[in-house]
């Protein structure tokens, strides 16, 4: 029986996921988005959200706390004068966790994890990428030449 287990080990050491999970929290805070797997981001978004509600107070004390998590004093400051500013209205749920589907080698189900807040600038990254259609772009491209020399020859007429 889990009486009282409250979170995942992540099958390593308690030294190990520490620095794991800190090493994650700084890249997140850094870049606003990761790509990882569903265990690892769930660990993570139990870890990194007090972090940041923290964040919210900029004090002494608050700095030092979230560097003896951290342990990175670029990501501190980052997180304490940009993330801070964005999400000072925010009561909680700073992160968001979408699954992309299975990784190829082990089939272990993967997700980006990011920060909410930050999504304007990844959302038009993903749309430009998603633009497609099943015609070949030499067809497009002759229909798109086609259909003017059709409409001026319908203009003379």
């Amino acid at each position: 029986m889990r009486h009282n287990k409250k979170f995942n080990h992540l099958g390593r050491t308690a030294s190990h996921r520490n620095a794991m999970l800190a090493n994650m929290a700084v890249s997140l805070i850094m870049h606003k988005r990761i790509t990882t797997t569903v265990a690892k981001a769930k660990a993570l978004k139990k870890y990194v959200e007090p972090l940041i509600t923290k964040s919210k107070e900029d004090t002494t004390n608050s700095r030092r706390v979230v560097f003896s998590y951290l342990k990175d004093k670029y990501a501190v400051t980052e997180l304490f004068k940009e993330i801070a500013v964005k999400i000072a209205d925010r009561p909680g749920g700073y992160t968001r966790i979408i699954k992309t589907g299975h990784r190829l080698g082990d089939a272990a189900e993967m997700c980006f994890i990011e920060l909410v807040d930050y999504d304007e600038n990844m959302a038009k990254e993903v749309a430009k990428k998603v633009t497609r259609t099943r015609r070949s772009k030499k067809a497009a491209a002759q229909d798109v030449v086609a259909e003017p020399v059709a409409t001026e020859e319908a203009k003379a007429e």
